[in-house]
């Protein structure tokens, strides 16, 4: 898979940049691998609410990130851990919506950001199929535990799914993004500190 598949328009003219957790900038719509920051897609995930917010309880997608990194297979364990790191700098929008033919320029720039991410911590930009499963098994076990109702429109796709044999307890953002920050070093070796400013 060669870059340009997942880059935008080279000297794309936007006013996308956004400031983030660690004092830099993001350009969105530009993105460069060296503008990462572990710490900045921690801290922001870790205050991101999945299903848009409509949870009992707050759940971040640094939480969900962990999940996955723990039932993927071992070897994709980083890229499961990562799956959602452009959330971090585009937020996380519902997936009914996303998926719709309106949003394709946002699934164009969320890949483009996810190639920066990639890149940056030197993993193939295709999701494995492994973290593809996980995240699927996280969805299903998600809804059983966290929203509220049955909720049976929308989950077609998700019949043949089986959701994990434990129960999902939120935890507090600060808590989210210091084990998503262990994780990481678990997985790689580098130590970075959560620190809330």
């Amino acid at each position: 898979m060669s870059s340009s598949q997942w880059k935008l328009k080279e000297n794309v003219h936007t006013n996308a940049t956004i400031g983030v957790y660690s004092g830099g900038t993001f350009d969105i719509l530009n993105p460069r691998s060296e503008d990462v920051r572990i710490e900045d897609i921690a801290h922001a995930l870790s205050q991101q609410c999945r299903f848009t917010g409509h949870t009992r309880s707050f759940y971040s997608v640094a939480q969900h990130s962990i999940l996955v990194s723990q039932i993927c297979d071992p070897a994709d364990a980083l890229w499961g851990l990562l799956h959602d790191s452009s959330e971090a700098y585009m937020g996380d929008m519902n997936r009914p919506l996303k998926h719709t033919p309106e949003m394709s320029r946002f699934r164009t720039a969320e890949k483009a950001a996810l190639f920066a991410i990639t890149t940056h911590f030197g993993l193939d930009p295709k999701e494995p199929a492994s973290v593809k499963a996980a995240d699927r098994r996280l969805v299903v076990s998600e809804a059983r535990d966290l929203l509220p109702g049955s909720h049976s429109e929308g989950w077609e796709d998700f019949q043949d799914v089986t959701p994990l044999p434990f129960e999902i307890i939120p935890m507090e953002p600060r808590d989210a993004e210091a084990r998503f920050l262990d994780r990481f070093e678990e997985l790689t070796g580098t130590r970075v500190m959560a620190t809330y400013k």
